[in-house]
């Protein structure tokens, strides 16, 4: 699949980024960070332009979450019934998500792009909770943001090494979401005590 992708990157340039992305965040298995990491690497080989291969990727990244936004919030769970096993989401998927993003709220969308197999389903959660658009794209932009310059600039600095560091990267996004969430708790704990000394 990554020969695949590298070809018709190859072949179509920022075309093919923006679409990939777009699509494999509404949920087709595309290795989305390999392919930001790869366009990182291209800019600073003088394939791409930095400003562009940004540009494209964050489109592609904002399109796809929107449209699954607007699948979840138009369709609900009656889409994932008849058609999610062609893009191997399924209820049980779904409702993980709802249930998550339940738990941590519009922050599941600026920070799901983050979570290995969470990104692809916060959108449909966030829609069929009947979050408002505004909402929406201020929380999930936002992380669209994050996570492209932050994945496409790892894969410029590290140059020709780009590829030896991506085959962890699953790995490194594993512990570093977990040290999020182990600081995420031990400020809301420190909050909830602070605010039980004032009373």
């Amino acid at each position: 699949m990554e020969h695949q992708i590298f070809q018709w990157i190859a072949r179509y340039g920022y075309a093919a980024v923006f679409c990939l992305l777009m699509f494999g965040i509404v949920g087709l298995p595309a290795p989305d960070e390999t392919l930001l990491t790869y366009s990182g690497y291209l800019v600073s080989r003088g394939t791409f332009a930095l400003p562009l291969a940004l540009a494209t990727a964050l489109a592609g990244s904002m399109c796809g979450i929107t449209l699954s936004y607007w699948l979840g919030r138009t369709f609900g769970l009656a889409l994932i019934h008849r058609y999610g096993r062609y893009v191997r989401i399924t209820e049980e998927h779904v409702n993980r998500a709802h249930a998550w993003f339940a738990r941590v709220g519009h922050w599941g969308l600026t920070f799901g792009y983050f979570v290995p197999g969470v990104r692809h389903l916060t959108a449909y959660a966030a829609g069929m909770s009947g979050l408002e658009a505004r909402p929406f794209a201020l929380f999930a932009y936002s992380g669209a943001c994050l996570w492209v310059s932050g994945f496409v600039g790892l894969g410029y600095f590290l140059g020709n090494r780009w590829e030896a560091v991506e085959r962890n990267i699953h790995q490194y996004l594993l512990w570093a979401t977990l040290a999020a969430v182990i600081v995420l708790a031990g400020w809301l704990v420190w909050r909830k005590l602070r605010r039980a000394k004032g009373k």
